[in-house]
Order: C-alpha cells, then structure tokens, then sequence
C-alpha cells in the first residue's frame, strides 16, 4: 500500500525522480525524528540553476500533506532559486500519529521548529534569509512558530490563513463549549459535523478530481480534539495579532468560505510588522495556488515571487 501511495502523483504518471529532473531541480524525502520521538515526513525541493539565494520552510494545512498539490509551489519556488523544505505534521500525510488528530498544537510548533532549525545548521546554507510559507492552518502555525522564535526568520508568506476558523464552515452544533466538554473524554472520536472542505476550496472543477486523488488526504470527519484545538489556537491568534512583527506577506481569495479574508485584513491592520503587505483578489477561492484557473495561480505566484525578491540580494 505504502508502494503503491508513493508511486500516485498529482501531475500523473512520471516517476518523482524524472519529474524533478524536467523542472529542472533536485528533490529528496526523507524521515525526521522530532525531540518528543515522533518520526516525521519531510521531503526538500532544491534549485539545480546555482546556490540557493533564500531558503522556504513550508507547512501544509489541516488534512493536508506535503507530497501531493501543496509541493507545486515548493517546485515552483525551487525553480527561481530557493531552497525549499516542509515536513507532514503529526497525523497528517506519512508521518507518525492518528489521522487527523492533532491533540497539541503547541507541540507541531516545536516539531517545526526543530526542524527548521536543524536544516539551518547545514553549512551549504550560510546566512541565507530564511522564509516560512504556510497555507491555511499552516500560516496560523507560521505566525505560531514567529511567536516562539521572533528573530529566526526573515520574513513569512500566508496563504489563506486560517487565524480564525470561518463563521461559513465552523460548526454550528455541538456549540464550542459542548465539543470542549466531549472532547475530554473522547477526543479522537471523528464526529464533529462539517462538509469537506476540499469542494468549497478548489474552485476548478477538473483540480476537483486531481486533488480527490491524494492517497494520503485525510477524508474523515474533524477529529473532537482537533477541532477543539483549532478554536483553541484561532482564538488566541485573534487576541495576539498586535504581536506579531514580522516581515510578511498574506494572500487572500475574496470568495474564500474556509478562512475569513476579513481575519487577513485585521492582521494587516493589528499586526506591529514594520514591513507588510496584503493582497485580497476579487473572486478567488481558498486554493489560491492550485485550485484556481492557471492565469490566477500565475498572478498569485508573482505576488509572492516579487516580494520574495525584494527581500534577498539576487533575483532569476
């Protein structure tokens, strides 16, 4: 089964290793074991063109994985000189844990973080300016992360970030207070009611069936604990947008239904970031980088393309 998971790619039938080599970059995989002992999944995207000149620590949304669509912008990134890496959180793609159960939000920070930091001690990597890149819950963890490191990154990228959980797509029973209660008692059990959000994210409706195809996307219900810990986390987001001050770029869809672009609009607001930037486009949904049509997925890219750039030394 593991076999047959790891030969199904989002692009199609080309072998990972030919794929890499006709985008012109060089990728690996391989297993992290956290300090709590959790092995973890981590694959690396690198530039074949030259050094890289910046280096992207990337972290996936809930449900999500690295392996499937939310690597085509790794790739992408990779191709205009970035060194890019990402690791599966716990109970998610082909890292350790239950499906979709994430009891501890505060330790998925630390995992990152040690990760992050391991790679860079790599000598290769010198004093590149080091960037996090996160798509829905995974720009919550990169503001999460900021929070327990401030000085340790240069700056960071969201995408559709999940600081507050959509009015449009947080369960309306049980009531918060009802799924805390639960939860202490059952806190795996998959129960909570909400539709899959992979139909109100893709917008495409051919990228529908590709991204459906991911063998390792959690498909189940929201696990009590988990979706306890997100409002738990969103919640305290909320009330801390004034802290965070670093460098950042946020890229929000307009017809977006699984994260608030509004949340986005007060980050810019609230946020004591010197340096920040916020684009809102008419119309996009919440896969602003796959499940959109190509010539809005180009326009996103630029926008993170072009401010990446202005902040390393050298552009390709």
């Amino acid at each position: 089964m593991v076999e047959q998971e790891e030969n199904l790619h989002y692009w199609g039938d080309i072998s990972e290793e030919e794929y890499y080599r006709l985008q012109g970059i060089k990728g690996s995989k391989s297993f992290y074991t956290s300090p709590r002992g959790l092995s973890l999944f981590t694959r690396s995207w690198l530039p074949l063109s030259g050094p890289p000149r910046g280096i992207i620590f990337g972290i996936h949304g809930y449900g999500n994985d690295i392996s499937w669509t939310f690597q085509s912008t790794s790739i992408f990134l990779a191709q205009k000189g970035f060194a890019c890496f990402a690791l599966d959180m716990e109970g998610h793609g082909r890292s350790q844990g239950l499906r979709g159960y994430v009891p501890h939000v505060d330790l998925v920070v630390q995992d990152c973080l040690s990760f992050f930091n391991l790679i860079k001690q790599d000598p290769n990597f010198g004093a590149l300016p080091c960037f996090l890149y996160g798509e829905s819950m995974g720009g919550a963890l990169c503001l999460l992360v900021h929070f327990a490191d401030p000085n340790g990154f240069q700056g960071a990228v969201l995408v559709a970030p999940m600081c507050k959980i959509s009015d449009k797509v947080r369960p309306r029973w049980p009531i918060p207070q009802a799924l805390t209660f639960i939860s202490n008692f059952l806190p795996t059990l998959a129960i909570v009611p909400t539709e899959d959000l992979l139909h109100k994210s893709i917008k495409v409706e051919e990228k529908k069936i590709v991204g459906n195809k991911n063998p390792v996307r959690y498909r189940g219900k929201p696990r009590l604990g988990t979706v306890v810990e997100l409002l738990r986390v969103t919640q305290l987001l909320s009330e801390k947008l004034r802290d965070v001050s670093i460098p950042f770029l946020v890229v929000h869809g307009s017809a977006d239904v699984v994260t608030d672009p509004e949340v986005s609009r007060t980050l810019y607001k609230e946020a004591s970031s010197q340096d920040k930037t916020l684009k809102i486009h008419e119309g996009m949904w919440h896969s602003l980088l796959f499940g959109e049509p190509d010539e809005n997925i180009e326009i996103v890219r630029t926008d993170i393309l072009s401010w990446l750039n202005d902040r390393c030394n050298t552009e390709i």
